[in-house]
């Protein structure tokens, strides 16, 4: 659910829900200065790093799902590229030093306006830690993960896919539209 828009971040005056000529959705338009305020989804960005046969969790130190385990992602910023998005939320969470490898999963959420990015990566060493936003982390093979614990939809999704191609030896990019739950 996007915050509604009540007043003009250029001038600060109220704004008036309204469909802009050449548009074809509401917008929040400015009256006084014309500015057209437009909502978009925000791109969640990480990386499913893996050594030998497992692959690096991290448990969440912050709402949503506080205490459940994900893959150490998060919110791209302006005037960042996806994979470098990927390798800032891979060392902000899990202190981790990765290689990037293919885009792995990108799947839309469109009932909470995001969408996830996620890179295959190969962990450099084992020297990770927990960041700031993360409880522990840890190594799990597949029989190990917590899908009783994992946070987000998202992510079981793309460690389902990763350990399927795994066990098929081929690696294929997935795409996919998440439903509301």
């Amino acid at each position: 659910m996007e915050a509604k828009i009540n007043f003009c971040s250029t001038c600060g005056s109220p704004v008036a829900m309204r469909v802009p000529p050449g548009d074809a959705l509401l917008r929040a338009v400015c009256d006084a200065c014309g500015a057209i305020h437009y909502q978009n989804p925000k791109l969640v960005v990480g990386s499913l790093p893996v050594w030998e046969d497992r692959v690096l969790l991290c448990r969440r130190a912050i709402e949503p799902r506080y205490g459940m385990w994900t893959l150490p992602a998060g919110f791209m910023e302006n005037n960042e590229t996806l994979p470098a998005a990927a390798l800032r939320e891979t060392h902000e969470e899990a202190c981790a030093r990765v290689e990037l490898g293919e885009l792995y999963t990108l799947i839309s959420v469109p009932h909470i306006s995001q969408v996830h990015a996620i890179y295959r990566a190969r962990l450099l060493d084992l020297d990770f830690a927990a960041g700031v936003e993360t409880l522990e982390v840890a190594l799990f093979d597949e029989l190990q993960i917590p899908w009783d614990e994992i946070a987000f939809r998202t992510i079981a999704m793309t460690l389902r896919h990763f350990f399927a191609d795994r066990k098929f030896g081929a690696w294929r990019f997935h795409s996919a539209e998440l439903p509301p739950p």
